[in-house]
């Protein structure tokens, strides 16, 4: 780390000072640039209010995950398990539904129970097995990967759904704003809650940022982790739901792009407003700055696998800016 550091102590103040903006406020520049450049080239149908609800609903989704894995991003530790889990979610929502015939409602909530346990499984792993986390959620998604498949025997399941389902995603409950908008807004904005302004959020910042003063200080930190875990895994489970629900069926890799989605928009917020560190309004910026990237490409008709470029090329740049935050604060 130290020969990482060293080269910046030997900036000079106002080298250091633009490159601390750039990490600061570079993905938001970069942002508010990508969204004139596209309203300037497509000023009809870029620019319009049916184009931004639209991105936001298409963003909803990543949001949500993207936000729980942020908190387990925060006290330390990576959940490679999300997408993997999400798309268990939607084939168990579903066949919960349609095979065993159980209220729409208690199918959720034993699913969303099943992400927590999920999450708590790969805490305790980690925590209690002292598994790194990279490999301990790397080994939990591929066999969530596996009970998928075994579930539903590779099959999607489509037939039998109910439109009672369906409407959870794709209704418009509150003033024609499409349902997921809000269930991404109640998510988020109580992930932010919790995090910033509550204790168990200063707890949550302190294990992550320093593990070992965090014990000394009488924080529980096994138990903190564990927290970021389970949330991480509740969330997974919301996005699993919501994203059968939007597609009609459960299919056995539907969320699987979520991790790297997650990850991008993760990684982007921490190089936002602070110096490396993970917050849930940087990874809300880092969601919208994927989402409105892909949104461009689908309006200029780019090909489908630009998309893929583009997410790759976001999360080595997110990445490096984080990186570069940490730098500058510690020199």
């Amino acid at each position: 780390m130290s020969e990482t550091i060293a080269p910046n102590r030997r900036l000079s103040p106002r080298t250091k000072a633009c490159l601390g903006f750039f990490a600061h406020y570079g993905t938001i520049i970069a942002l508010l640039g990508m969204m004139v450049a596209f309203s300037i080239a497509s000023p009809r149908a870029f620019p319009t209010r049916i184009n931004f609800v639209n991105v936001l609903n298409q963003a909803s989704l990543a949001m949500i995950i993207a936000a729980g894995l942020t908190v387990a991003v925060a006290v330390g530790e990576l959940d490679l398990s999300i997408g993997f889990a999400a798309s268990l979610h939607g084939i168990l929502v579903t066949g919960l539904i349609v095979s065993n015939q159980l209220p729409i409602l208690v199918a959720i909530l034993i699913v969303i129970a099943i992400g927590a346990f999920i999450g708590l499984i790969n805490g305790l792993i980690v925590t209690k097995a002292r598994v790194n986390s990279v490999i301990a959620t790397l080994g939990i998604g591929t066999i969530l990967t596996g009970l998928a498949f075994a579930y539903s025997a590779g099959v999607p399941i489509v037939a039998g759904v109910p439109d009672a389902f369906l409407s959870i995603s794709l209704g418009r409950w509150l003033w024609g704003i499409p349902n997921n908008i809000i269930f991404m807004v109640i998510v988020v904005g109580g992930l932010w809650v919790l995090v910033e302004r509550t204790s168990l959020g200063q707890e949550i910042q302190a294990v992550g940022g320093n593990p070992s003063a965090a014990r000394l200080a009488g924080i529980n930190v096994d138990r903190i982790k564990l927290l970021g875990f389970v949330i991480s895994g509740v969330c997974a489970a919301l996005t699993g739901i919501l994203l059968a629900s939007r597609l009609g069926s459960g299919t056995a890799s539907a969320g699987d792009s979520y991790l790297l989605t997650a990850f991008a928009a993760v990684f982007l917020g921490s190089a936002t407003l602070r110096d490396g560190e993970f917050h849930i309004l940087g990874t809300v910026i880092g969601a919208l700055i994927i989402a409105f990237g892909f949104n461009g490409l689908s309006i200029f008709g780019a090909p489908t696998f630009s998309q893929y470029v583009l997410q790759g090329a976001i999360l080595i740049v997110a990445v490096a800016l984080s990186s570069l935050g940490r730098a500058i604060a510690v020199s």
